[in-house]
This record gives structure tokens, C-alpha cells and sequence, in this order.
């Protein structure tokens, strides 16, 4: 349903779930139109501007080209840096934008990532094989690592390098994944509203949550000069105070007084509070475990008894201070 109106909605409500290098990140409502032109310039921002770790050279004793083979080495150096690309670097003193590092390798041996650990270098794919020397087999390697965005061919920084080092293409992203997803949300009868989700994923030299919060930050920092031209000022989200039937929602579940097998099915599912059955509407309440179809009639009951039926829908602003507010609660336990 289309209203009249006199100001672009803003979004309030965030939340991600992070497992390991991979993140999902949640954010609406957007108005109609708007979840794309912010959702395209960040996921853009992310690819392109998410600093990392690369190779950008690399001397081996003994080989005078890329082409070049080496004695003892089953790969032929070609396939040597092909399978040293595949390895992620990442410099350990973050004051540092490069370092030039030194091995020296005898065979037999199997070289994998882990072996190019040290004092000043830290390996983020460690299972990643190198090479394999065999008995009479040696390699002195020195690499120049260094820290850049997005991918940067050899040919523009070959003359730079150190005498004697071959160059080599530097993809320097740590972003494996980032991609967005647009659904459609309904905001007080409005259909009409988006919300965004983000997949980031990374390949370890970066956690994903701060990819991302660096990226939403470069992006933000490119409309400054906008700012300071125009003098603008960016509208915050305030915190609301909830009406007093909403305290009934901070009180733990043992209020509603439910049967001792619905109680226990809530408990196991660490359900403490009121205001949690509430936030998580009808389809989640019934995917808990062990609820069956006479105990989620009860538990919908009670809730529409208090006020609050399973079928409400809660203004956003609520539903945020409301979240707030168990979050602290929880914590408090």
C-alpha cells in the first residue's frame, strides 16, 4: 500500500552470524529501490578495496627465469609459482606494508604452506603444496610479500622490483565471496520495503565481519567531500521508550504459566523470556524441537492472552529496543 510521504525511511535494524571465515550480514528496512544502491556499491567496495597480502617477487638460486628449471625439484618453476600463488600470506607487524623473506629447503622433503611460516610471515592455507625436492634436491628462496587492494598485474610494477627477482601478478583481495540477496519485508502493511543480505566470505587474512565494516567505512569516506561542501548531517536512529504493556515481554516464560511439556521443550531451546517467543514469530516458534501441535496452540494462546498475538506486527523501532533490552537481560543470567 503506497502512502504519501515526506522523508526516505531509514533502515534500523542490523544483525550477522558469523561461522569461521564466512559471514551473513542483515540490513532493512530499505525503501523500494533504495537496498540496491547501497547493497552494489558495497559489495563493489568489498572486492575492490579490502587490503591483503601478496607476493609480488621472487628470487630462487640457481634459475634465471620463470621458464627455468631446477635441479632436484619435481615442478619446473613455472608450476612452482603457480602453486606459490595459491598460497595466502599475511604479514604479522601490521605496520608493515612489505618484508622480504628467506628459506632454504633440502630433500627430501614435501613443501607446503606451513613451512613458509616464521617471525614475520603468517600462513593462512597452510595444507597448500608447494613443491617436492627429492634427495638431491635445494631450494633458496626469497620472496617479496607485500600489502595492496584488488589485482595488480606484473607489468606495472616489474622495473620496481629488486634486481634479480622474478615478478610475479599480485592478487591481493582476501574477499572469496561477497555477494547480496534483495527480499521484500513488510513494514506496518507496506510490502513494498527491502532487506538486504550480504554473503561475505574470506580466504582467512581478514575476519569477514571487519571486511565488511571496512568496506561499509571506505564507502561512506568517498561522499566527505559531499559532507563538508554541504554541510550535512546524517540522521541517526534514537533509541524509543516502550509503552508499559511492553514490560510483560522482559518477563521469563514461567509467567504464562504453560504445561510442564511445552515449558521444558522452551527451556531446552533456551527460551528465558517472554519477549523471545514474541521476536521470533509463529514459523520459528514452530520449528523447536519437541513443540507439538497442542503445545504451540498453547503457547499461541497465552501470548494472545497478554496482548501480544502470535500474528502481531511490532514497529521496527520496537522490536529493536525490545531486542536491546533481552539482549541485556540474557547477559545479565
Amino acid at each position: 500500500m503506497n502512502k504519501i510521504k515526506t522523508e526516505v525511511s531509514i533502515p534500523t535494524e542490523f544483525s550477522y552470524n558469523k561461522e569461521g571465515n564466512k559471514a551473513s550480514i542483515e540490513v532493512y528496512p530499505f525503501e523500494a529501490g533504495f537496498g540496491v544502491s547501497v547493497a552494489h556499491p558495497i559489495r563493489r567496495t568489498l572486492i575492490a578495496a579490502t587490503t591483503g597480502f601478496a607476493p609480488v617477487g621472487l628470487k630462487i638460486e640457481g634459475v634465471k627465469h620463470e621458464f627455468d628449471s631446477l635441479k632436484g625439484m619435481l615442478e619446473d618453476v613455472a608450476s612452482f609459482i603457480i602453486n606459490l600463488k595459491n598460497i595466502r600470506f599475511k604479514i604479522k607487524n601490521s605496520s608493515k606494508d612489505e618484508v622480504v623473506v628467506e628459506y632454504f629447503f633440502t630433500g627430501p622433503k614435501e613443501i607446503k604452506g606451513a613451512d613458509l611460516i616464521n617471525e614475520e610471515i603468517d600462513v593462512v592455507t597452510p595444507d597448500e603444496y608447494i613443491a617436492t625436492l627429492n634427495e638431491e634436491g635445494e631450494l633458496k628462496l626469497t620472496l617479496l610479500i607485500k600489502k595492496g587492494m584488488g589485482f595488480v598485474a606484473v607489468e606495472n610494477f616489474r622495473d620496481t622490483l629488486p634486481e634479480g627477482f622474478i615478478g610475479l601478478d599480485a592478487y591481493f583481495s582476501p574477499i572469496k565471496k561477497a555477494v547480496y540477496n534483495i527480499e521484500n519485508v513488510l513494514v506496518e502493511d507496506d510490502p513494498n520495503y527491502e532487506k538486504v543480505i550480504f554473503e561475505v566470505e574470506t580466504d582467512g587474512q581478514i575476519d569477514p565481519i571487519d571486511a565488511f565494516k571496512n568496506a561499509v567505512n571506505n564507502y561512506l569516506n568517498q561522499f566527505g567531500v559531499f559532507s563538508k561542501e554541504f554541510k550535512l548531517e546524517t540522521k541517526k536512529v534514537e533509541n524509543v521508550e516502550l509503552p508499559d504493556e511492553y514490560n510483560i515481554l522482559f518477563k521469563p516464560i514461567e509467567e504464562l504459566n504453560l504445561r510442564s511439556r511445552s515449558f521444558n521443550a522452551l527451556d531446552r531451546a533456551g527460551i528465558k523470556f517472554i519477549g523471545e517467543l514474541v521476536l521470533m514469530g509463529k514459523e520459528k516458534i514452530s520449528n523447536i524441537k519437541n513443540l507439538g501441535t497442542k503445545s504451540l496452540e498453547e503457547i499461541f494462546e497465552k501470548l494472545e492472552e497478554i496482548g501480544f498475538s502470535i500474528n502481531k506486527t511490532l514497529p521496527l523501532d520496537f522490536k529493536k529496543a525490545i531486542e536491546e533490552k533481552l539482549a541485556k537481560l540474557k547477559g545479565e543470567e
